[in-house]
């Protein structure tokens, strides 16, 4: 028995373990409630959306100053949005131990991330970054190159982060290096495919893009996104015209989500994620698309967002508003005039493009915000980052962003944007297609044009 005993005590033991969990992981005995208990019996409810409230009046600031300084900076401002999304989702299937052994394997990450940049903002801005240095013949020529072969510039940066990746591989790596691999370019698919349509959606006017970034200004009206659209507790996380309007939609769509959850939420509105109700999702529904309405009208009669920026300037816009934004008068009904002083309403039509818009936050927007709750449920994390204080990371703000900027962008230009030729969008074209001689040419034929015309004119 004593020998046993000296066995036992002399054996060697295995070291135990100790995993050091991440701020955004989810509490193991959080993970057994699995989302039971609503907002509305959250005994810390209070100090979580005094939190939340804090940081968004910060965030207020910073969205109604970039909104202030105009497009480009509206631009910059998605950027660097874009490059905390990348960031944190980079982090998530990251392996410190493996990385290790890979010098210089983030670094390719970012290649690729800087490459998908050029290429998409490269497409978007090189007409109005042609038109901004017109007056400057050296430039002209110079950003005109660019432009021209800016498609194979992007095409052999990506070849050499192919190379890269394939001269890197280590042996008993591959496997998590493929992974990365995958997994980088699924985070460059998600964030430049919302990214692109919203800055395409900034420069068509702010007033688009404010529809839009709603998603982007939760935090307008100061609190949670997820918690205003679901009324639940955040277990986890789910931009200024034809930007400023989408944008503000799902902002006030998120934040009376919050508030009918937060006083009135009982009933579970979908398994993956429990705690939204039925009452916040109702109560938004019906907020927004009354929102949208008058939103709508008020952001219409301000040119700064209604007209769209041609360059990459950052002086004052002037424009004809078009018809979209010139009221229109309907006569009340007569019982209506017998108790209000009003015999007619002023409606821009625009503001029925703003109604469909709201429906469209409203009810099918939110599923972006269910898929990255189903996302992180499957990591087994409460949010994508810490970025935000209360409010977990940027990602987690932009969950059902990816959704409405490409709504917002096929909108526009299905519905709003008028598909004929002007005489503007043909003058863009001729300034970014020809250099300095063949437009010589073309003015000296269209003078011989006219004149023929003319002649033919006397003749007759």
């Amino acid at each position: 028995m004593h020998k046993d005993h000296n066995n036992s005590s002399s054996a060697p033991t295995t070291p135990r373990i100790r995993h050091r969990r991440r701020s955004n992981e989810i509490p193991h005995e959080l993970t057994k409630l699995n989302g039971t208990h609503l907002l509305i019996n959250d005994q810390d409810k209070y100090k979580s959306m005094w939190i939340r409230a804090h940081s968004s009046l910060w965030m207020l600031g910073g969205f109604l100053f970039m909104l202030y300084l105009g497009h480009l900076y509206i631009w910059a401002a998605v950027v660097v949005i874009q490059i905390f999304m990348t960031r944190e989702l980079f982090n998530l299937l990251r392996r410190a131990h493996e990385d290790r052994r890979l010098p210089g394997f983030r670094l390719l990450n970012w290649h690729f991330f800087f490459t998908a940049m050029l290429f998409v903002y490269g497409r978007i801005i090189s007409q109005r970054l042609v038109n901004t240095v017109t007056s400057d013949k050296f430039f002209y020529r110079l950003v005109g190159g660019i432009v021209k072969y800016q498609m194979v510039i992007c095409y052999f940066l990506y070849i050499a982060g192919f190379m890269w990746f394939i001269l890197t591989l280590k042996k008993k790596m591959y496997k998590y290096q493929f992974g990365q691999y995958a997994w980088t370019h699924m985070i460059l698919i998600i964030v430049f495919t919302q990214s692109a349509f919203t800055v395409a959606n900034i420069f068509e006017g702010i007033f688009w893009l404010f529809l839009l970034f709603n998603y982007y200004s939760y935090c307008i009206l100061l609190l949670h996104p997820q918690i205003l659209l679901c009324g639940k507790i955040p277990e986890k996380s789910g931009y200024t015209c034809k930007f400023l309007l989408p944008a503000s939609l799902i902002a006030i769509n998120d934040v009376a989500a919050y508030f009918f959850g937060f006083f009135f939420g009982k009933t579970p509105l979908i398994k993956l994620s429990p705690k939204k109700t039925w009452e916040g999702f109702i109560g938004a529904s019906v907020a927004t698309l009354i929102s949208a309405f008058v939103l709508a009208n008020i952001f219409g009669h301000f040119q700064w967002l209604t007209c769209p920026r041609k360059d990459l300037s950052t002086g004052w816009l002037q424009c004809d508003p078009g018809p979209l934004f010139k009221p229109e008068y309907h006569s009340l009904p007569g019982w209506i005039s017998y108790w209000f002083p009003w015999k007619e309403i002023s409606v821009l039509p625009v503001q029925w493009h703003a109604l469909c818009l709201g429906l469209f936050a409203s009810v099918i927007a939110p599923f972006g915000g269910f898929f990255a709750s189903g996302f992180k449920r499957a990591f087994k994390i409460k949010d994508f980052g810490d970025s935000i204080p209360g409010h977990g990371g940027f990602t987690d703000r932009m969950d059902c962003q990816m959704i409405m900027a490409v709504f917002a962008y096929i909108y526009h230009q299905s519905f709003v944007s008028t598909q004929d030729y002007t005489v503007e969008m043909v003058l863009d074209q001729i300034l970014g297609s020809l250099t300095l001689e063949e437009q010589k040419v073309l003015y000296n034929k269209l003078g011989q044009i006219f004149q023929e015309r003319q002649l033919h004119k006397r003749d007759n």
